[in-house]
């Protein structure tokens, strides 16, 4: 059997993606323009992929394909429709950073806090070399303790930051869904939960009920010493609200590690937060601890191996 990676380039060299057997050749690309889709998958019959965008019309050139691994949770690239209707097993990979994108949610949210960025800048730039005392408070530090922090989405990411966040001292409260009419034991309205929130955390997928979750009115509804995080999708927040209420100040602060369109291009409307120091943007890492990646290529891997022996490939 033939299995091709059309972005494995997405992915550092030092994580492995081994074969299950010695039965399956993997061809490799670093990654794949629209124009070279077809001719690298025609002739597959298993097709590994990140992000690169599968279509109907890519998929129906497929002469053997049996197979699409996601080498990701997200399946939105995936023409999952038309697999369906030709019996084209599609599998995605789940719960591989439940330790890596807390972590970095942390990272982010005690990096805000405590105006980390702007004491290591200021370091670099000598100031410290110039305080009068030991040390110089230029800018606020703020505890974890004793905040509130609201919660969207439950899942295995969304407990270990509860998890987290009550070794800090924090109150956590997990959001029902928005808009709901009932609210389900052990959660509280996002209506009201974003009201009270010292900490909003997004850890929820992107669905068409869900898009611009946090938006113009979502933010002015926060209180003002609020911060936001959004390691999850960027369609969840509206970028432009985002953007007018760091520069209005009706947050304190906000940080993201995903953006609606990526990799993000040098216009895209959050570059106009890059100087702001209540604002934190990195490139869609959360999920891409070492021990995670390696973790989501076993998983992806013994997938592959499971499916093949089941159809006694």
């Amino acid at each position: 059997m033939k299995a091709v990676f059309l972005d494995r380039g997405s992915f550092p060299d030092y994580i492995q993606f081994n074969a299950p057997n010695n039965s399956l050749k993997i061809v490799e690309y670093a990654d794949t323009k629209t124009t070279n889709i077809v001719e690298r998958i025609t002739d597959a019959d298993i097709i590994l992929v990140n992000k690169t965008v599968l279509t109907a019309e890519h998929l129906s050139q497929c002469k053997r394909l049996k197979m699409i691994q996601i080498t990701a949770t997200g399946m939105n690239n995936v023409d999952l429709d038309y697999c369906s209707a030709n019996n084209i097993v599609v599998n995605n990979v789940a719960n591989y950073s439940a330790n890596s994108v807390p972590e970095h949610a942390f990272s982010l949210l005690l990096n805000l806090k405590r105006n980390l960025g702007s004491y290591i800048s200021d370091v670099k730039k000598g100031k410290w070399s110039e305080s009068t005392h030991f040390c110089f408070l230029d800018h606020p530090i703020k505890d974890l303790a004793n905040s509130t922090m609201l919660i969207v989405g439950s899942g295995n990411i969304g407990q270990n930051i509860a998890r987290i966040a009550q070794a800090f001292g924090i109150k956590c409260l997990f959001s029902e869904r928005r808009n709901a009419q009932t609210i389900r034991e052990g959660r509280v309205s996002f209506e009201e939960g974003i009201k009270v929130a010292d900490i909003i955390t997004l850890h929820c997928p992107l669905t068409a009920e869900n898009r611009s979750l946090i938006g113009q009115q979502e933010l002015r509804d926060m209180k003002s010493s609020a911060l936001l995080l959004n390691v999850s999708r960027g369609g969840l927040v509206d970028e432009h609200a985002l953007i007018e209420a760091i520069k209005n100040n009706e947050i304190s602060g906000a940080a993201m590690d995903v953006a609606t369109v990526e990799p993000m291009p040098e216009n895209h409307p959050l570059n106009q937060l890059s100087d702001y120091p209540n604002f934190i943007l990195t490139p869609h890492v959360a999920w891409a601890s070492d021990e995670a990646m390696q973790t989501l290529s076993n998983l992806a891997m013994d997938q592959i191996k499971l499916f093949m022996l089941t159809h006694n490939a």
